[in-house]
């Protein structure tokens, strides 16, 4: 009962926000812009920003689509980063919680921290972690939002150019005139 409740409740709560996204998609890169803020500084439910990205990439210039949803998303990520930047003190007090962070934090040396964030970025997976993470170990904000700023415009730009290239066909395959 309480599994079907939770269900309905996000079911819900995510197709309101496909009509508050519908009509922000109509305000052009303003829209954008907020869609991929939006978006990115939701942690943990997914929102479908990059569809919008993609369909709006066939609508405008796809490389300023890109361009201003990675500022959106980049922006927005700071909800997870911030969520770990205050969270750190609590960590600090627990010696568990102390060693898990420092095996992170060799990781994020050994690999490069930078580059994780700007991997991650780069894909559609859940990147809210890494944010959480960086907010943590109180890794640069500036560095943070480059890093991250880099690998969202990698992945809106491949988005946007799929949908600028692509548009006509998926709508042809559907039939919809």
């Amino acid at each position: 009962m309480l599994n079907s409740t939770l269900t309905a409740t996000v079911a819900s709560y995510i197709i309101s926000l496909n009509g508050v996204f519908n009509d922000l998609a109509g305000w052009g890169y303003i829209g954008i812009f907020l869609i991929s803020l939006i978006g990115a500084a939701t942690i943990i439910l997914p929102l479908p920003s990059l569809f919008f990205v993609f369909v709006m990439g066939a609508e405008l210039n796809p490389i300023l689509i890109a361009l201003i949803a990675s500022v959106g998303a980049a922006i927005g990520e700071f909800t997870g980063y911030a969520l770990g930047y205050g969270g750190s003190s609590l960590t600090e007090k627990r010696k568990k919680w102390k060693k898990e962070i420092e095996k992170t934090e060799k990781f994020f040396q050994k690999y490069g921290g930078f580059w994780v964030i700007v991997f991650v970025g780069a894909t559609p997976l859940p990147d809210d972690i890494v944010g959480i993470v960086a907010g943590l170990l109180k890794y640069p904000p500036k560095k943070f939002f480059l890093a991250t700023f880099i690998g969202k415009f990698i992945l809106h730009l491949i988005v946007a150019l799929a949908g600028f290239y692509s548009m006509g066909w998926v709508v042809a395959s559907l039939g919809i005139s």
